[in-house]
């Protein structure tokens, strides 16, 4: 049924899988292809949602008993079955995230973190051991797990699932990712990872591995391999990693191998050679790493692995047939011939195994081929024509204790083939105060070996050394002599000595050797006399001064425990330079040699760029202190072997060009596409610059031209004279003796046709006209003429309330608002406050003082400028016409003409600020009663009218025997305005609030007329 509804996926499968029948001729290893068809069953088997659940879920309890196996895919069912609850709520919490990690970001976090990749192929060979397919964890390669990791969505889903149970990603993380559509990789693509990166991995090439293994893996030919890794190389972290998976799959950077750095002054001259000159080599300042404590770094084994997952540590070398079996070894024996069977038999305590039909047999101590011999034998008295072949499905495991100073000490269960360089690795490697040198291999109170782990991390020399039993110990000792290596050397670190290191070449050639750029003879030492004091020694080269002199010296140089050593780089310059730039073909730095001259730099024209400069200089740096002096040569004469100057190291030859060295110059202004200043040629016109600065603009006026001359009169004052040309002429060159040469310093400028600006001028008519719209004007056109091409008023028109908006009125109004709102926010406190407000006065009246000039503040500062311009017309425009109400009209222009309002508006400080329908022939008194008359914070006295038309009616303006504004009488849209009575405020505080009161009031009108 699996297969039925999933052909395409099993047959894809199948395509992507090497062939029993191919195993089975010899074309691969038996156990490779026993690896290869188990990953078929799984992929097969993670189809279903189900069992994949129980190969990645996250453990299900923290309680077991030691005795018990801990949960996944190794555990037995009963352990599963009791935590089912948990699980399916896990198990449902977990599939309801949609997304899954690409096979990039898979692999990214496998390779970076091996131990992940050993606990995932036990749990998959543990699950399919469990369902009948006898396979190995070992025999499981990383090629092969890549590729289905690239291949199989249902493989990645699932371990996606196994990640984030073991917290390498949340589910944040997850949620994130299920937003990106760019998350999986095409399935079915080609992309395998390499080999884990931890130290007990081994690639394809270095185990050995024949075409046919490695078409096993999943690869067709070696060459495929460094495709493979080219691919590995360019999985970068994934893109939505949550922060601890950066941080453990973040592996520390080695100390860079780049020159060091020099650091470079600011010269006072604007020379290379004094560029050059003005470096620094600074001291070291990035600090240094021990050497080698990034290897261990990042491998965080988790107590369930330091507890079992030690013996699925991968293999250190390959298992050859002299491989000595032991107790807990299991042997898997394929039959085959008179009969096919295949049988798993686990070495007993006592090293025996019992054979089908053939009895027990003695094993233990044997090596595998002498014990596949002796099995062949037996098998071979009971079946006829048998014939066996034996290999070690799973090698027992040994527990050893790593103690020290090691990261996290205590025992661990190793397999039997593990070397000292794997204990080690599971336990996260040496502190900061364990030895890497002087590891020590004990065997109850007896010394096996000591282990040098420098042979491993600076030559990849894994020596195979005894192996462990059970009981072994591994100790980490303290560190022991330490010197700092920095500066110019390959792999600057600090390094720990043997005790018959004590020379300074060791050191060195323990950090990668010196660099090209290092200086032999300035190398020193900061060293530590014990328990005193610390002190710099230099060593003294030889005096040979020669290279294998100043080696043989350092050969023979005594370091100790605590010197810091420090190779400095040679000068970061050269010292027999000299340098060529400005107006040439090739400017930079040349070598110097002696008796060198300028003919030897500059040879011919062809050296210099068009129109070079007749006069050249070289800067010179003159010894011993380096100072700058010019010497100035003609370059003509340089050329043709005169005045051939002999040069010194740091000479810097500058040659100029013609326009650089104080060129005469000409400028355009006015109608020209390019106006700008140009450098004068010989015997340029006026034509030929405005074609310089790219002719005419369509404004320019062509009939004359301004061309201003200056010259020096008697050398003491400079004259100045105007020209006129005919510069259209002159261009077109129609009139003989238009065009004028130019002299240094000419100015010519273009006038712009009279009158050009006005082109497309227009204004705009709103409301009560007859036509409203858009309409162009004549210079000098006035408003009436303008409002009789609109077809005059209408009959509902109120002119009287007419609203005319210009923009240099708008403009104005603002920079006097401006200015009125810098007064008010430049005066000082003291001077806002009113002489007679007293100092025992409350803080709540100073208070509301304060809010009250803040409001009025913000309501100027929100409010914009109308631009209003106020215009007093009738509806009679032939009484007005061309008198002096009659204005001419501007660019931009609005005139908006309202419909009669038939209210009053009344506003600020009442008790009911309202409209009134408007009553002929009454006052401002009589609307203010019946608007409920002023509030208590009315400033009474400075009641203010704004006419429709926008003129402003304040106190003793009501009339010369009338002054109260109230006695006003108003019309239709006026709009009476009670200010604010301005609280303990001084004379000048309240002159500036009553203005700003007024300038936010007068917006209110031109609102009306828009009503």
């Amino acid at each position: 049924m699996l297969i039925s509804s999933r052909p395409f996926r099993i047959l894809k499968l199948i395509r992507i899988t090497p062939s029993l029948e191919t195993a089975y001729r010899g074309r691969m290893s038996r156990s490779h292809a026993v690896a290869a068809s188990g990953l078929l069953a799984l992929t097969v088997m993670l189809g279903q949602s189900s069992q994949a659940q129980g190969v990645f879920s996250p453990p299900q309890s923290t309680t077991q008993s030691p005795s018990t196996p801990g949960p996944g895919l190794g555990a037995p069912e009963q352990s599963q079955s009791d935590g089912s609850q948990d699980d399916k709520s896990s198990s449902s919490s977990s599939l309801a995230v949609p997304a899954t990690l690409s096979s990039n970001q898979i692999i990214h976090i496998l390779q970076q973190n091996p131990d992940l990749v050993v606990e995932l192929k036990s749990q998959v060979a543990d699950r399919l051991q469990q369902q009948g397919t006898p396979i190995d964890a070992n025999d499981i390669s990383d090629q092969m797990l890549y590729s289905q990791i690239a291949t199989n969505s249902d493989l990645r889903a699932n371990i996606t699932m196994f990640l984030r149970a073991r917290g390498y990603v949340s589910q944040d993380d997850l949620q994130s990712l299920g937003s990106n559509s760019n998350i999986e990789t095409t399935e079915g693509s080609d992309l395998t990872g390499q080999e884990g990166s931890g130290l007990a991995g081994q690639s394809p090439v270095s185990a050995g591995l024949d075409t046919a293994r490695l078409a096993a893996a999943g690869l067709s030919s070696p060459d495929q391999i460094d495709a493979t890794d080219r691919a590995t190389q360019l999985i970068g972290p994934a893109a939505n990693q949550s922060s601890s998976e950066q941080k453990r799959g973040h592996e520390p950077v080695n100390a860079s191998t780049d020159p060091p750095k020099v650091l470079r002054q600011p010269a006072p001259y604007n020379l290379q050679s004094m560029r050059d000159l003005y470096t620094q080599i600074p001291e070291q300042t990035v600090p240094l790493k021990r050497f080698g404590s990034d290897v261990f770094v990042n491998r965080n084994v988790s107590a369930m692995a330091r507890g079992g997952a030690g013996r699925d540590t991968p293999l250190d070398v390959p298992l050859g047939p002299d491989y000595v079996i032991g107790a807990g070894d299991t042997l898997t024996i394929n039959m085959w011939g008179g009969m096919t069977q295949s049988v798993n038999r686990v070495i007993d305590r006592d090293g025996r195994i019992l054979l089908p039909e053939a009895g027990s047999l003695d094993l233990a101590g044997l090596s595998l081929d002498r014990a596949e011999s002796l099995i062949d034998n037996a098998l071979k008295k009971q079946y006829r024509d048998v014939k066996v072949t034996v290999t070690v499905s799973r090698l027992r495991s040994v527990r050893v204790y790593v103690v020290g100073d090691v990261q996290r000490p205590g025992g661990y269960d190793i397999s039997s083939l593990a070397t000292p360089l794997s204990a080690l690795y599971l336990a996260g490697g040496p502190t900061a105060a364990g030895s890497l040198r002087m590891v020590r291999h004990l065997r109850g109170e007896q010394l096996v070996e000591n282990i040098d782990l420098y042979d491993f991390l600076l030559h990849g020399i894994r020596a195979k050394g005894a192996r462990f039993e059970s009981g072994d110990t591994l100790l980490i000792p303290p560190v022991g002599p330490q010197v700092a290596v920095s500066g110019a050397v390959k792999r600057p670190a600090i390094y720990e000595l043997k005790p018959d290191e004590s020379t300074l070449d060791l050191a060195i050639s323990d950090a990668g050797g010196l660099t090209a750029a290092a200086s032999l003879g300035n190398i020193t030492i900061e060293r530590i006399d014990i328990n005193r004091q610390r002190e710099t020694v230099t060593l003294k080269t030889s005096a040979a001064g020669t290279a294998d002199a100043d080696r043989a010296t350092i050969a023979a140089f005594q370091i100790r425990d605590g010197d810091r050593i420090r190779i400095a780089p040679i000068l970061p310059y050269s010292q027999r330079a000299i340098y060529l730039e400005g107006h040439v073909v090739r400017p930079g730095r040349r070598s110097y040699s002696d008796g060198m001259r300028l003919s030897d730099v500059l040879h011919s024209y062809q050296d210099l760029l068009p129109e070079p400069s007749p006069v050249g200089e070289i800067i010179r740096l003159v010894p011993p202190d380096l100072h700058a002096e010019t010497i100035n040569f003609n370059v003509p004469d340089v050329l043709i072997g005169n005045s051939n100057l002999e040069l010194q190291t740091f000479d810097t030859i500058r040659i100029l060009g013609r326009y650089q060295a104080d060129a005469p110059k000409v400028t355009i202004q006015g109608e020209v596409l390019r106006p700008s200043t140009y450098p004068l040629s010989d015997g340029m016109t006026a034509a030929q610059l405005v074609r310089m600065a790219g002719g005419f603009k369509r404004d320019a006026m062509l009939d004359e031209a301004d061309l201003t001359s200056y010259g020096v009169a008697n050398g003491t004052r400079v004259t100045g004279n105007l020209v006129n040309v005919h510069i259209g002429a002159a261009v077109a060159g129609t009139e003989p003796g238009a065009d004028v040469p130019l002299k240094p310093g000419d100015i010519l400028t273009i006038h712009q046709i009279t009158g050009w600006n006005d082109i497309g001028q227009s204004v705009q008519i709103e409301g009560q006209v007859a036509y409203p719209g858009t309409y162009g004007f004549r210079e000098g056109e006035r408003l009436s003429s303008v409002l009789r091409r609109a077809g005059g008023f209408r009959e509902t028109a109120y002119p009287a309330g007419a609203v005319l908006v210009r923009e240099q009125v708008r403009e104005l109004e603002q920079k006097s608002r401006e200015e009125l709102i810098r007064q008010i926010e430049t005066s000082s406190a003291s001077a806002r406050l009113s002489p007679n407000l007293g100092a025992g006065d409350s803080g709540a009246t100073l208070k509301l003082i304060q809010a009250q000039q803040d409001q009025v503040l913000a309501r100027l500062k929100s409010e914009p400028p109308t631009g209003r311009l106020v215009v007093h017309i009738t509806a009679d425009i032939d009484s007005w016409a061309n008198t002096a109400v009659d204005i001419e009209m501007r660019r931009g222009d609005v005139l908006t003409i309202p419909k009669r309002p038939g209210f009053v508006l009344i506003t600020g400080q009442v008790y009911n600020a309202t409209a009134l329908t408007f009553a002929p022939g009454k006052t401002a008194s009589w609307y203010l009663q019946h608007a409920g008359g002023t509030s208590d914070t009315a400033n009474r006295k400075e009641i203010l009218v704004i006419r429709a038309n926008g003129s402003v009616i304040g106190r003793h303006s009501g009339g010369l025997f009338d002054p109260s504004v109230l006695s006003t009488r108003l019309g239709p849209g006026d709009v009476v305005v009670v200010p604010q009575k301005v609280l303990g405020a001084s004379l000048f505080w309240k002159n500036l609030l009553t203005a700003a009161q007024l300038a936010s009031s007068i917006a209110i009108t031109a609102a009306v007329a828009n009503i």
